[in-house]
């Protein structure tokens, strides 16, 4: 009898011990401490067709001219904000992403030189050369894609789905994500439904929808038209959407885009988001100076 009670005693005792060290491992995980002085700021560009200046052109500016200008905003920004810093608390860094990759080997090296660090080590001309690299490398990205012709689409859904948290998120960090897109999401190697929702937007699924009168809200909630939900917890990211440009021949097709998107995201549990049209960069740049400075 003694035995028996030895031991459950001495199985209570490991099970207690066991308990405490996941409920320390639980309090580590939930006192993480967000420090929004310190940003990670990721582009995730789309390289469709969108930007094929023969394909949809603009004679005020050129779609891709457009978004090599929103990047540029985005770098100021992000100077901005580490100049007003004290270099002691440098932690900060920006990348460049696209889903699917190009074919063009070069564009490896493109993200490579995109992506840039801050740390209290790095000297004053790290600066210039941050500036150098947006002023020049986004423009060779665009004019590399749109020469290869060779315009894949871009998948946001998959990279929503399976890229996003490990490339986009650091835990203590403010992290924003801006995205280039002319709000329409497709890519076949991602093309599915669940039920009315589906993985993809096109203009033919907006007209199927029958979501071209002014209650396409109405139609959108009655029928759970919208995105497959990719993830499931994204508090911790802010997005902000570049360049919706919604195709001529229905009045309420940036809408429904925009009805689409956001559905998406609150889905997702994402607080913090913008959808801004494509509209010229002047126009633009103090909005994206805004978003990045936090006021």
């Amino acid at each position: 009898m003694k035995k028996i009670f030895y031991l459950l005693m001495i199985i209570s005792l490991v099970s207690c011990c066991k308990e405490k060290k996941i409920g320390t491992n639980e309090e580590k995980k939930n006192s993480i401490i967000v420090d929004s002085n310190n940003i990670n700021v990721s582009i995730l560009i789309d390289l469709s067709d969108r930007i094929d200046p023969e394909t949809n052109p603009n004679p005020t500016m050129e779609y891709y001219q457009r978004d090599t200008e929103y990047i540029k905003a985005i770098e100021r920004g992000f100077l901005n904000h580490i100049k007003s810093k004290k270099i002691i608390t440098y932690d900060d860094q920006m990348q460049v992403f696209f889903n699917p990759e190009p074919s063009d080997p070069k564009m490896n090296d493109f993200t490579k030189d995109l992506k840039v660090s801050f740390n209290r080590d790095i000297p004053r001309s790290y600066f210039d050369s941050v500036e150098k690299k947006y002023a020049e490398l986004p423009l060779n990205i665009y004019q590399s894609a749109i020469k290869d012709k060779s315009f894949v689409g871009s998948d946001i859904w998959e990279f929503f789905k399976n890229k996003i948290s490990d490339y986009c998120i650091k835990d203590d960090h403010r992290n924003i994500l801006f995205i280039l897109t002319d709000g329409y999401m497709y890519h076949d190697d991602s093309k599915f439904s669940e039920k009315s929702k589906t993985s993809y937007l096109t203009p033919n699924l907006i007209r199927s929808q029958k979501l071209t009168a002014s209650d396409y809200k109405t139609v959108i909630e009655k029928n759970e038209y919208g995105f497959v939900k990719a993830n499931d917890n994204l508090k911790n990211l802010e997005v902000i959407v570049l360049g919706i440009n919604p195709k001529k021949g229905n009045p309420f097709e940036e809408g429904v885009i925009k009805e689409y998107w956001e559905n998406w995201f609150k889905e997702m549990k994402i607080k913090k988001y913008q959808i801004k049209s494509a509209d010229l960069p002047s126009n633009l740049e103090p909005i994206i100076l805004k978003i990045i400075s936090g006021n």
